[in-house]
């Protein structure tokens, strides 16, 4: 079992964000690291965090390498656009966009969480000539086994795929940044952490993009085009070879104990790493953990 080790998860975020314009808005991003002959590391997030959530987990990987740290579009400090729907094929529009833009030729390992693991999981199935690698934790395959989740979880997310109630609870109420993120760290979040956290959705017109991913989980074949995604992503993800890095809690909320047994026994060139205890947004409990142990991944092969 990974353990932090005593060290101190820092609030503080003292790093400068770039900005490239894509599909005529603008994306935020962390450029931070030295380039070398290896791999450039892309941290991509999910609902509803932002680069702040790898704070205390990429100045591990920028000691050897660059690494690129985005804010989904309406994420962060990346543009809110008028229009958009927010739905997963906006996304991957945009992160593919932005991947031609910033990193053109470059092989990248990919570290992914929630919805960056649809995002990054599609894009490297597409372009697998340039992956050296995949890490991955708590992301999102194709939920076939519904029933089986708990009872609040599943109670919860039904009603967020309510227009009135769900909309009420995550546009009106904040509900994903006030409740379900701090649920979903063990150790709970500052006042400062939260801050930074609320920070982009400060106003109910800020929230859509909050909203808009629980309706797209896709659940038992539901909603059919993110579910074709998933199922197309995830046998990928069982055959390809390329090295992979699962790290895994209990009892986890996406992934929990029979998920993470079935997908790593069927997954080839798999190192899994057990972080202890967890919830969702495992960054927050065993960020140093997390970046130690992809160093020495990286490390060990070269990546």
């Amino acid at each position: 079992m990974a353990t932090n080790k005593g060290l101190e998860i820092s609030a503080a975020f003292p790093y400068e964000k770039k900005k490239v314009q894509v599909l005529g808005n603008h994306m935020a991003y962390v450029d931070i690291g030295t380039s070398s002959s290896g791999s450039v590391v892309v941290f991509l997030h999910g609902n509803p965090t932002s680069s702040y959530l790898w704070r205390n987990i990429f100045p591990y990987t920028a000691k050897q390498s660059r690494c690129i740290v985005p804010d989904l579009i309406g994420f962060g400090d990346s543009d809110k656009v008028a229009g958009l729907e927010y739905r997963v094929r906006d996304h991957q529009r945009y992160i593919d966009a932005f991947l031609d833009a910033v990193l053109p030729t470059e092989r990248i390992t990919l570290v992914l969480h929630d919805w960056g693991s649809t995002l990054g999981f599609d894009w490297a199935s597409r372009h697998e000539d340039r992956i050296a690698g995949l890490a991955f934790m708590e992301w999102v395959p194709a939920l076939g086994n519904w029933d089986s989740r708990p009872s609040e979880f599943k109670e919860t997310f039904t009603k967020f795929r309510t227009s009135e109630i769900g909309r009420t609870m995550i546009i009106e109420q904040n509900f994903f940044v006030e409740i379900i993120l701090p649920r979903g760290v063990l150790r709970g979040l500052t006042e400062e952490e939260m801050t930074h956290y609320r920070k982009p959705f400060l106003t109910p017109e800020d929230r859509e993009p909050t909203w808009r991913f629980p309706n797209e989980i896709p659940i038992e074949g539901h909603p059919k085009e993110v579910w074709e995604k998933a199922q197309r992503y995830t046998e990928w993800l069982m055959a390809t070879d390329l090295p992979k890095l699962f790290f895994w809690v209990k009892p986890g909320v996406i992934i929990q104990v029979e998920d993470f047994e079935m997908l790593s026994q069927q997954m080839k060139n798999v190192k899994t790493v057990f972080l202890g205890p967890g919830a969702h947004y495992v960054q927050e409990d065993y960020p140093h953990s997390i970046g130690q142990e992809i160093v020495e991944w990286m490390t060990e092969l070269k990546l």
